[in-house]
């Protein structure tokens, strides 16, 4: 115990030491004749908050109350006007600490832009060190081809061309998992099954895996993982979280290896036999395939053979993927279940729209890519929910060199943050942002910018159709299916950073007597 404290007081020693480290080198950086003069030009205002925690407990309290977006609207009310540079105008970008490193965000659609445009030409990727502990062998931001490089094969893959084919399945899949886990049931919670639902379907299609055995195998540490990226103290000591999500990721990666390995045997198998036979190979490197074949054909496609890393390599790209596609889903699956709850006239909207799709289908009959596209009204719920209640709140970029922004220096190595509650719950850009209201989505939309709930840019999330089909099938069986009422009345999503329903969501589920009644 002596031991482990004093490990605990020497990592606090560190880490002050290494906040005053990066303050010391930020304010005392020289200007190079082709950078801007430092002299001349002041970083936005801002605070650093208290020592070592510098502002995060003020942004993580306001998540846990469920107004994230009340930490960016008090200091954009702050450092406007009076403190801003610019006399009289509201405040576009402050600085503050997080994470141990200043922080300067952006609070405006124009910010959003200014980012999004700017990738790999003023700012890249970042994330805390503790990522890439848990991640080992993720790449630093300093190298993009491969992102560049993954993102190439990624985008066919999750592009409605592709994933329209998938539709069936997804459909099918849904179905059973109602009628094992749903039906005849009187409650359920929602945060369990759904978890469950997603991250079955997601190992269907990105692996071509069904059996249950495997998928729980993966599920329990991914679990762990992602306990980790919360973890209150992310110090790799014995019986923390953070500790359990570094060896939840090893083991994850293994096992991803070892299916990534088989599926090699397998590919090659196959192209010996299409040689023999004198069949044409490029059939199986076709849209039928999974995305991990798809990981491996791409690295077949350069013609070297397959090295050991590369396994690796593939590997860690499926556990990131396994996990954001996945996580996301479910958190958005569970905010629509307790937005339409609470609300009958949007239900009852949704209800209509999908039962005049089931009605329309012979008995046995799967949705198909023209079901999806008439679902108009229910994808505009699921996007203001995804407005009120994004899954991702936002990332974080690194200034490549020395760049002004509204008249302020953003030094090199400075972060940056874009947050979606700079805009999602602005009333500059969504009048009465507190109400609910779908019609926001007809016609053009949103003005550009103000909602980025998948990101913007390079940068943009590319699994965001893979998420909206996902959605749109779920919620088709769910509601045709069954009305719905919380049990705790009460409950809320919440930030803890990521978003979750405090209680798990139990509900109480009605069935609907007769579909053919409605």
């Amino acid at each position: 115990m002596e031991i482990e404290m004093e490990m605990l007081i020497f990592s606090v020693l560190v880490l002050f030491v290494s906040t005053l480290y990066h303050l010391f080198r930020m304010l005392n950086r020289n200007a190079s004749k082709n950078e801007v003069d430092h002299h001349q030009l002041q970083l936005p205002p801002g605070s650093s908050g208290w020592p070592i925690i510098g502002e995060g407990l003020a942004f993580m309290m306001t998540a846990k109350r469920g107004v994230p977006e009340k930490f960016i609207e008090e200091r954009r009310i702050k450092y406007s006007s009076s403190h801003s540079k610019i006399s009289n105008s509201s405040c576009k970008v402050f600085t503050t600490s997080l994470l141990r490193e200043s922080v300067a965000v952006l609070c405006t659609a124009a910010g959003n832009k200014f980012l999004f445009s700017n990738e790999n030409k003023l700012v890249h990727s970042w994330w805390p060190d503790t990522i890439y502990t848990i991640f080992a062998g993720l790449d630093k931001p300093d190298t993009h081809e491969d992102s560049i490089r993954l993102r190439k094969v990624l985008s066919p893959f999750f592009s409605p061309n592709c994933l329209q084919k998938y539709v069936g399945t997804m459909d099918a899949f849904t179905k059973r998992h109602m009628d094992v886990f749903w039906s005849d049931k009187k409650q359920v919670k929602v945060l369990a099954l759904t978890k469950m639902h997603t991250f079955t379907l997601v190992c269907k299609i990105f692996l071509n895996v069904e059996d249950p055995a495997v998928i729980a195998k993966l599920d329990e540490p991914i679990q762990h993982i992602a306990a980790g990226f919360i973890s209150a103290l992310p110090i790799n000591l014995p019986g923390t979280a953070f500790n359990r999500a570094i060896r939840a990721s090893k083991q994850v990666r293994k096992d991803l290896e070892e299916m990534v390995e088989q599926r090699r045997i397998d590919l090659d198998r196959y192209r010996q036999t299409a040689m023999a036979e004198d069949l044409d190979e490029s059939n199986n490197n076709n849209n039928d395939q999974d995305l991990m074949s798809k990981l491996l054909m791409d690295t077949y496609s350069n013609g070297r053979q397959m090295k050991e890393t590369d396994i690796s390599d593939i590997a860690n790209k499926l556990k990131g993927l396994l996990i954001a596609a996945s996580d996301n889903v479910v958190t958005t699956l569970c905010s629509i279940v307790m937005y339409l709850s609470e609300l009958p006239t949007i239900y009852e909207a949704v209800l209509k729209e999908q039962m005049e799709i089931a009605d329309s289908k012979a008995d046995g009959e799967l949705l198909n890519w023209g079901d999806i596209q008439k679902m108009k009204y229910t994808w505009n719920v699921a996007c203001e929910v995804l407005r009120l209640e994004p899954p991702n709140p936002g990332t974080f970029r690194e200034a490549m060199t020395d760049f002004v922004y509204e008249g302020y220096l953003i030094p090199k190595g400075m972060k940056l943050y874009w947050s979606v509650f700079s805009t999602h719950k602005n009333p500059e850009y969504f009048p009465d942002p507190k109400k609910f209201d779908p019609s926001r989505f007809d016609g053009g939309g949103p003005a550009p910018f103000s909602y980025i709930p998948f990101g913007g840019g390079p940068r943009m999330c590319p699994g965001r159709e893979y998420a909206r089909f996902t959605i749109l099938v779920f919620m088709h069986n769910l509601v045709t299916r069954f009305r719905w009422e919380k049990i705790f009345l009460d409950e809320k999503m919440v930030m803890t950073p990521f978003l979750l329903p405090t209680k798990g969501l139990p509900v109480r589920l009605y069935p609907h007597p007769s579909t053919s009644s409605l």
